[in-house]
């Protein structure tokens, strides 16, 4: 039987992700997930990729909004409320995509820029901003995503960390691949062909494995980045000059999904192939 053992979200897109019991469906993801992001002074989106002294602001979340601190020193600390006067609307840039967005507050925009030594603005999408996914992997051409990379959820199974693990010099904790649901009690990689699957009455469909960029080689704790675990992924999960490890997921109809809940698997695909690098010496 398979399971959700673990859900996260990241309500400001590159920092610190929280673990829940429950997670909210919307229109767009888990609710407040990734509906905050930093941008630099041209509107364009910051992320660990080139700022990797992001993974170490964490998040949780309070009654009045979220709450944001920085992980060696807690005290330093600083609440983006869920509710304030309506800010300026700007048009910011995320990879290929300009959408609609919200200035927050110039106080948050100050502790941001201190806090990374970067200058920085704090956006909001508000629910009238409607970012589509790439029609080509789309499934009613329809839905939209927040201020993810491209897709609304990414599930990747504990059985599949296992198994990188298996093959690393020192295993690597999940919150490394940032994932929105993970799942148990599947063969490794089998969430690869889960073309069509419920959780809790809701469809979700596989629509793209996930390519990995620098992300996962940067350690959540210290920001330090390394070699791992791309260059094992390379050895058997590459293709053409990309790695993959886990599972973009769309889904039909909102709802609650919990800890526990069972999966059932309604439609897998074919199993991708993968080209075989020579073994990588560690």
């Amino acid at each position: 039987m398979i399971t959700v053992s673990e859900l996260y979200i990241y309500p400001v897109k590159s920092l610190g992700g929280i673990k829940i019991d429950a997670a909210e469906l919307t229109d767009r993801g888990f609710k407040h997930d990734r509906r905050w992001m930093l941008v630099d002074n041209d509107n364009r989106f910051l992320t660990q990729r080139e700022h990797s002294q992001m993974a170490l602001i964490g998040t949780s979340i309070t009654e009045d909004g979220i709450y944001v601190f920085q992980k060696s020193s807690p005290s330093q600390h600083v609440l983006i409320p869920f509710s304030y006067s309506s800010g300026k609307k700007i048009i910011i840039n995320i990879w290929d995509d300009l959408c609609d967005a919200v200035a927050v507050s110039d106080e948050l925009n100050e502790w941001f820029s201190d806090a990374l030594s970067i200058s920085c603005k704090l956006v909001h999408m508000p629910d009238d901003s409607l970012r589509k996914v790439d029609e080509r992997f789309a499934v009613t051409k329809n839905e939209v995503t927040s201020f993810s990379d491209a897709y609304p959820i990414l599930i990747i199974s504990q059985e599949s960390l296992n198994d990188l693990n298996s093959r690393l010099p020192h295993e690597l904790p999940m919150n490394r691949f940032r994932p929105n649901i993970v799942v148990e009690g599947c063969e490794p990689y089998e969430e690869d062909t889960m073309q069509n699957f419920r959780i809790n009455g809701i469809d979700f469909y596989g629509v793209k494995l996930c390519a990995r960029c620098v992300m996962p080689t940067i350690n959540q704790d210290t920001a330090e980045k390394s070699k791992e675990p791309t260059r094992t992924l390379y050895s058997y999960r590459r293709r053409e000059h990309n790695v993959y490890f886990g599972q973009n997921v769309l889904y039909h109809n909102t709802g609650v999904i919990k800890v526990g809940d069972t999966l059932d698997i309604l439609q897998k695909s074919e199993t991708p192939v993968f080209e075989r690098a020579v073994t990588v010496q560690q």
